[in-house]
């Protein structure tokens, strides 16, 4: 049994720079940064690693205040529960100020914790040498004077941490699923999160945009690890501010590529949104596993008979991807919420079929006898054999053949139809690559008198 790996929880007031050090830490962007107060509003987590090898995990979280309401009050809590989570807490102030009651309150809390402490004096580059030994009132040591900007202090920091850091290693597992839910802002995907998460991970608030950063948690369910991403609300492109809002909706989009499966949520009270069909078209054109998650049903006005009315309105406005599963959910009422996990095991199971060549090449001729594909006069086009692409997450199949650039769409379309026919690749896009080996072509290039011997790849192919 290994050791437990580490945490490390980065806390303080508002705009002393946590942010810009988890960033600097990690040596790249995950957190969001911005000469804002407050822009961190859920507790971030990421793995870092020291030179050593040591692992550990680095917890970015929201600036400490005073609660003015109960969605602040969320966000205290959660400082609160991840300096008590933690084995380091890193005490952040900024240099460049005087100490301030709400300073104190930080150091405050952070002793009360027990945990083991080191003052981080950020800024420490436009900060003069009295003001950062007069952050020692604090009584907290070590005091180490940092520059996020600059990294100066991150060698000593990394001395303090190897010091009090045990030896551990992240092992994350090969087999892991990674479930991101994505939609408009304020469809409920933290609610519906949390639900999953069967605990508070993540802010739930009744305003929009309420998640900036992708939260991830990790979770077991029927034996296997499953990854939740909460992501930000993904907006039409004219309504997306510059700055912290532009990046959590290029936090979204990463989140599409991270994932194996998407939970798309829309509002069972705002049905029929053209960028819901937008952001489905993004999922499929990635290549990933794609659920459609009708949110807030609980709330929504109905009787014995609606979900039937409102599904085929539905299916018509997602008619791209006609194998999308649709689940009707509720966080509140917890209605369906552990189907979706049901269906993102199912998913994955499917993505994983392997069809031998035999086996597709008798589907081919099926096929393809029973109905041809039509063409142009002497351009007929030919389909010879078919491969599986072993390799590749997404079902992706070549398909081999003469003047295949001449394929109708709908004939590629009715090939995907009756593939899902024969075997059951619901929940997943599939790919269909059509590739040109007309050999009466290279029959009629010759050269010298010989037919030309083609050493080069005259390969068309076109992505489904």
């Amino acid at each position: 049994m290994g050791k437990r790996v580490p945490i490390v929880a980065i806390v303080g007031r508002a705009n002393v720079g946590k942010s810009s050090l988890f960033n600097a830490l990690l040596g790249r962007r995950e957190a969001i940064v911005a000469n804002e107060p407050g822009t961190t509003r859920d507790s971030i987590t990421a793995k870092a690693e020291l030179e050593s090898g040591k692992q550990f995990w680095l917890v970015d979280t929201a600036g400490l205040k005073d609660a003015a309401d109960a969605f602040e009050l969320t966000i205290q809590d959660q400082i609160t529960e991840a300096a008590n989570s933690a084995d380091i807490i890193l005490v952040t102030v900024d240099g460049t100020t005087m100490i301030t009651d709400e300073d104190r309150r930080v150091a405050k809390m952070a002793f009360k914790s027990g945990k083991k402490l080191i003052l981080l004096v950020n800024k420490a580059d436009k900060a003069k040498k009295e003001q950062v030994q007069a952050f020692e009132k604090l009584g907290i040591k070590p005091l180490i004077a940092t520059s996020a900007t600059q990294k100066k202090g991150f060698d000593v920091l990394e001395e303090a941490l190897e010091e009090v850091l045990p030896s551990a290693s992240i092992v994350e597992a090969d087999d892991r699923i990674r479930i991101a839910l994505l939609g408009r802002p304020n469809v409920g995907k933290s609610s519906l999160y949390n639900a999953l998460a069967k605990k508070q991970q993540a802010i739930v608030a009744d305003r929009a945009g309420t998640t900036r950063d992708v939260n991830h948690t990790i979770i077991k369910y029927m034996g296997r690890e499953l990854e939740l991403l909460d992501t930000a609300g993904i907006r039409r492109s004219g309504k997306i501010e510059k700055g912290i809002e532009h990046f959590s909706v290029l936090r979204s989009l990463q989140a599409i590529e991270q994932a194996d499966v998407c939970l798309l949520l829309v509002d069972a009270n705002e049905l029929s949104v053209a960028l819901d069909q937008k952001i489905a078209g993004l999922i499929k054109e990635a290549g990933k596993g794609l659920v459609l998650v009708v949110s807030k049903w609980d709330i929504k006005e109905k009787d014995a008979f609606t979900r039937d009315d409102i599904a085929p309105g539905i299916a018509n406005d997602f008619n791209f991807i006609p194998w999308a599963p649709l689940v009707f959910t509720s966080s509140e009422t917890g209605k369906n919420v552990s189907k979706i996990f049901d269906l993102a095991l199912d998913i994955m199971e499917k993505r994983a079929q392997v069809r031998t060549t035999r086996e597709l090449n008798n589907w081919l001729k099926k096929i393809t006898d029973r109905h041809p594909p039509a063409g142009l006069k002497n351009r007929q086009p030919k389909l010879r054999y078919m491969v599986q692409e072993d390799w590749n997450p997404i079902p992706s199949f070549k398909i081999f053949g003469a003047h295949t650039k001449y394929l109708h769409w709908s004939y590629k379309r009715h090939m995907e139809k009756m593939l899902r026919e024969e075997w059951d690749y619901s929940g997943t896009p599939v790919q269909l690559w059509f590739i040109d080996r007309d050999v009466e072509k290279q029959r009629d290039e010759k050269f010298g008198g010989r037919k030309f011997k083609n050493n080069g790849n005259r390969d068309r192919t076109s992505n489904k």
